[in-house]
């Protein structure tokens, strides 16, 4: 794309855009989102916005024919990019099929998701090779609607894709038709599960984490307590267990045998619009006679375009009852990249307390030796259900 003009006097930019198909030079401020500018500066008021923090999908467009958050998306940085905005696709094949579709599943209520839902499902259309529920359910977690309980919208895309592969119209293929944010072109492995390593493991040799030092400085941080029906000197023993600890922890998996001062692994993570595997090394350290320890490590996805670094502290003391623990934690993390978007400090420490309660049960069922803990990934709904209700919980209480 081509570089934006700047007008020495007003510190506006002007943008050479094509929007909708129209060559237009279009003023902005520096720091507005594209989202400000299609609504404010052109009047497309079919792109809504919503939470302004690229989570709910409501201002969804094409850019460069990808979909695109436009209001994580400074303007600025589209000229000479090509937009399409939801009134741009009044006369589109796909889009005037899905629109007869969503009104025949009963696909919509209020509409305010409408059009974001509508783009992200045409990209799906010209993508997805068959109609398959838990792709599009997938390819459309970034689009979230208030109303409808999503089953008309998976049943209106569903039936479009199925009655074009029927007509023998094929989808698009290639790198142009990869998911994934604008430009990452990196594919749809990204939602794949996270699966242990076949092939013998082989230790990790300190080296491997040598880059890791104690000057690290978290930008956020956070504590947690888990209280435990089991005597502190179990609890202390399984956390030296790092592949019990990691058969305990949503989302975890080891991929080379651990040693007793490192591991390598990787956490795999699904919230909203984003994905990521992160795969990294940490190095352990543990006091016997303090009963604590610390875990500091690092890692980034697999494009490589967030990353992240952390350490946690925990100690294990004796509980309220005689033969019960406590375990105080202290975690602290760095996070960059696309995620650090939605890694807000609180959501993150809600998201942790969830994950942590998990965590617990499993650590429960362990030492209770009544049941294996499942390996299971991190489910986003019971997440966000789980947050809904807290924030409920807590507005009533001061209601």
């Amino acid at each position: 794309m081509s570089a934006a003009l700047a007008e020495p006097r007003s510190g506006r930019l002007v943008l050479p855009l094509t929007v909708n198909g129209r060559a237009l030079r279009v003023e902005a401020e520096p720091r507005s989102h594209l989202g400000d500018l299609l609504r404010d500066g052109l009047d497309l008021t079919g792109t809504h916005l919503g939470c302004e923090h690229g989570v709910c999908g409501v201002c969804t467009v094409l850019l460069d024919g990808e979909p695109a958050r436009a209001c994580l998306t400074f303007a600025g940085a589209c000229a000479g990019a090509s937009i399409t905005t939801i009134e741009g696709l009044d006369t589109d094949e796909i889009a005037g099929e899905l629109r007869a579709a969503f009104n025949r599943a009963h696909a919509l209520q209020c509409g305010y998701c409408t059009p974001g839902m509508l783009i992200a499902a045409r990209d799906l259309v010209l993508r997805l090779p068959e109609a398959d529920e838990r792709r599009i359910r997938v390819g459309l977690s970034g689009n979230l609607c208030r109303c409808t309980g999503y089953a008309g919208i998976v049943r209106a895309v569903m039936a479009v894709i199925g009655e074009r592969r029927g007509r023998g119209i094929g989808p698009e293929t290639g790198a142009a038709r990869a998911l994934g944010p604008v430009g990452a072109r990196i594919g749809e492995t990204i939602v794949a599960p996270l699966q242990p390593a076949t092939a013998p493991l082989t230790p990790v040799t300190p080296a491997a984490v040598a880059d890791l030092t104690a000057s690290f400085v978290p930008a956020h941080s956070f504590a947690q307590g888990l209280d435990l029906a089991h005597p502190p000197e179990a609890v202390f023993a399984l956390l030296g267990d790092i592949e019990a600890v990691a058969a305990c922890l949503p989302g975890a998996v080891l991929t080379a045998r651990p040693t007793p001062d490192t591991v390598e692994g990787g956490l795999q993570v699904r919230i909203g619009p984003i994905a990521a595997t992160f795969r990294g090394r940490a190095r352990i350290a543990r006091d016997a006679a303090a009963r604590s320890g610390s875990v500091h490590g690092a890692g980034s996805d697999a494009g490589g375009r967030s990353a992240t670094e952390g350490r946690i502290r925990y100690r294990v003391e004796a509980g309220p009852t005689p033969d019960t623990a406590r375990v105080e934690l202290e975690v602290g993390y760095t996070l960059t990249g696309p995620l650090a978007q939605f890694g807000r400090p609180g959501l993150v420490r809600d998201l942790a307390g969830r994950i942590a309660a998990d965590f617990s049960r499993n650590l429960d069922a362990r030492l209770s030796g009544t049941a294996a803990p499942a390996s299971t990934g991190l489910n986003p709904l019971r997440l966000l259900l789980g947050l809904v209700r807290a924030r409920l919980t807590a507005w009533l209480g001061r209601a």
